[in-house]
C-alpha cells in the first residue's frame, strides 16, 4: 500500500479494523475510516496516528445514498484525496429460511449490497477525477464469502447478498475499466476469530477446511491489500477466493 491513501469502510472493528493496521504497516500514506460506529473507528485508527499520518473518520449508514457521498467526501477534504477503497461492512444473520423476514430481508440487502453499491459509486466519481494519465486511478476491493458458492444452513439471505456482491462487482468494473479503475472483490472462508470462538465455529471451519483449521485473519487481509495495493495494475472484475481448500474454483 506503499504511497496510497486508504479508505476502509466499516473498518471500526473485525476484518476492517485489522486492514487499517495492516495498510499503515504496508506503507499507506494516509488511512480513513468510514462506519457507523465513530468511536470504534477513531480507536481503530490509533496506530496510524502513532506513524503520524494524516487520518480521518466519518460516521455513515451506508444504506443511505446521501450520508455515504457526504462521508465520502468529507474523507476527501480530510486528506486530500483516496485511491483505494476497501469495502467491509456487513452484518452476517442466522435464520432459518422459512423464518426470515422482510425487516432482515431489508437489512441484509440494506448493508451488504445496496451500501457497498454507494460506497462504490462515490468512490468512482472520486477517482474518475484522478490525473487521467495515470495507468490505475484507483482501486475498489469489496468483501464477498464463500457462502456466495456453497450453502450453509440458516443463511440464505446473508449468501444471497454476497453472491449479489460479486455480481455487482463484474458489473462496475467492466463499466469502469475505460476510466482505469480496478475493482475486485476477495471472498473469504471462515475466520478463526474471538467472534467464531463465542459462536462455537472453530471446530467446524477445521473439520471443513483441508488444511484443518480456519483462516487467521491476517491471511484474508493480506489478499484484500493485494488487490486493493500498488501491485495491482491489471486484474479487474475477478473474485479471489481463500478458503484454505474448502472450495475450489
Amino acid at each position: 500500500m506503499k504511497d496510497l491513501s486508504v479508505l476502509i469502510v466499516g473498518g471500526g472493528s473485525g476484518l476492517g479494523a485489522l486492514l487499517a493496521q495492516m495498510a499503515v504497516e504496508a506503507g499507506a500514506s494516509a488511512v480513513g475510516i468510514i462506519d457507523i460506529n465513530p468511536d470504534a473507528a477513531e480507536k481503530a485508527l490509533a496506530s496510524a496516528r502513532e506513524k503520524g499520518l494524516p487520518t480521518a473518520s466519518a460516521k455513515c449508514d451506508i444504506q443511505v445514498g446521501p450520508q455515504c457521498h457526504a462521508a465520502f467526501g468529507s474523507i476527501v477534504a480530510a486528506l486530500g484525496r483516496v485511491d483505494t477503497v476497501i469495502n467491509c461492512a456487513a452484518i452476517y444473520p442466522r435464520r432459518p429460511i422459512l423464518e426470515i423476514t422482510d425487516a432482515e430481508w431489508d437489512a441484509s440487502n440494506g448493508i451488504n449490497v445496496k451500501g457497498t453499491y454507494h460506497m462504490a459509486v462515490a468512490a468512482i466519481r472520486h477517482m474518475q477525477t484522478q490525473d487521467p494519465k495515470a495507468h490505475v486511478r484507483g482501486r475498489i476491493v469489496n468483501l464477498t464469502s464463500v457462502d456466495a458458492f456453497k450453502a450453509h444452513p440458516q443463511n440464505a439471505h446473508y449468501a444471497a447478498t454476497k453472491a449479489a456482491v460479486v455480481s455487482l462487482t463484474r458489473s462496475m468494473a467492466h463499466e469502469v475499466a475505460k476510466d482505469g479503475i480496478l475493482i475486485n472483490s476477495v471472498a473469504p472462508a471462515g475466520m478463526a476469530t474471538d467472534r467464531a470462538r463465542e459462536l462455537g465455529f472453530l471446530d467446524e471451519l477445521a473439520k471443513a477446511s483441508p488444511l484443518g483449521r480456519g483462516a487467521m485473519p491476517t491471511e484474508i487481509a493480506e489478499w484484500v491489500l493485494m488487490a486493493g495495493g500498488p501491485k495491482n495494475t491489471y486484474m479487474t472484475g475477478e473474485n479471489i477466493i481463500v478458503s484454505g481448500g474448502y472450495i475450489y474454483a
